[in-house]
C-alpha cells in the first residue's frame, strides 16, 4: 500500500521501503517518533514543566499513527480528505491549551509548553505521513527554540525599559510611599493591579507596571539593579520581576 508522499528526500534515501506502509515503515516511523518526542519531552521534564515526557510521546505517536491511518485510507479513496490527521491536530490543540495556567502572582505558566506540545505533534503528524525531512527540519528548529531562545530572551528582557513587578508590601498605606519612591527615581508607573490571591493574608500584594526612560535606564544599568535598590525599602516584604 503506498504512499502519495513519494518526493521525501530522506525517504528517497532510505528507499521505497520507508515510503509504503508495511510492517517495517511503520516500525520505523514509530520509533522515530518516539525518539524525537523524547528529547523535546526530555527538556521540558527538566524543567519540570506540567506537560512531561510521557505526555509529548503519547501526543507525538497518537499523531503518527492518524496520518499513518489517512495515508491508508486516501490509498484505497484518493479523493478523500484527511480527517483522523485534521481532528488530532485540533485535539492536539485543545489539550495543549489546557496547560496554560495563571499563577497566583499574575504570571501566565505552560504557554511555551503549550506551543511546543502542539508543534510536537505536528512533527509526529509528518513522521507518520513519511515527511522524513519536514519532521526532523521541524524538529531540530523546535528543540533549538525550546532550548536556546530563553537564554536571549533573558538578555532582550532586561534591557527592556519596560517591566512588571511583583510587589508585597506590609501595609497598603506604604503603596503611596511606593509610588513616590518610583517617581523620585524618574521612572514611570504604567499600571498598578491589586492580587486578589492573597487576601486576608496580611501583605498588599500588587502587579505593578513600570516604564523607564533612556536616561534613567542607562544609570540603572539593569532591571536588578533597580529590584535590588527597591528591595532595601523597610516596607517592602518582597519583590520580583515577573
Amino acid at each position: 500500500m503506498g504512499s502519495p508522499f513519494v518526493n521525501d528526500p530522506i525517504a528517497q534515501i532510505l528507499g521505497k521501503w520507508s515510503v509504503d506502509i508495511n510492517i517495517y515503515s511503520v516500525s520505523f516511523r514509530i520509533i522515530l517518533v518516539i525518539i524525537l518526542a523524547s528529547l523535546i519531552g526530555c527538556e521540558r521534564s527538566s524543567k519540570r514543566h506540567s506537560a512531561g515526557l510521557r505526555t509529548f510521546i503519547i501526543v507525538s505517536m497518537a499523531c503518527a499513527l492518524s496520518a499513518m491511518i489517512d495515508v491508508c485510507i486516501l490509498a484505497v479513496n484518493p479523493n478523500g480528505i484527511p480527517m483522523i490527521s485534521a481532528a488530532s491536530v485540533v485535539s492536539v490543540a485543545m489539550l495543549s491549551g489546557n496547560s496554560i495556567l495563571f499563577s497566583s502572582r499574575s504570571q501566565i505558566k505552560g504557554l511555551t509548553t503549550s506551543a511546543g506540545l502542539w508543534a510536537c505533534g505536528l512533527v509526529g503528524l509528518a513522521v507518520g505521513g513519511g515527511l522524513y525531512t519536514i519532521a526532523l527540519a521541524s524538529f531540530a528548529a523546535l528543540i533549538f527554540c525550546i532550548s536556546q531562545l530563553p537564554k536571549a530572551e533573558v538578555i532582550l528582557k532586561d534591557r527592556s525599559n519596560h517591566f512588571e513587578l511583583h510587589l508585597e508590601l506590609r501595609n497598603s498605606y506604604n503603596l503611596q510611599d511606593f509610588v513616590t519612591t518610583i517617581r523620585k527615581l524618574g521612572m514611570k508607573i504604567d499600571d498598578i493591579e491589586s492580587n486578589p490571591a492573597y487576601t486576608n493574608s496580611g501583605l498588599s500584594v500588587y502587579s505593578v507596571s513600570i516604564t523607564i526612560s533612556e536616561r534613567d535606564f542607562k544609570t540603572y544599568r539593569s532591571h536588578d539593579d533597580i529590584i535590588e535598590a527597591l528591595r532595601s525599602l523597610d516596607y517592602i516584604h518582597y519583590i520580583e520581576e515577573i
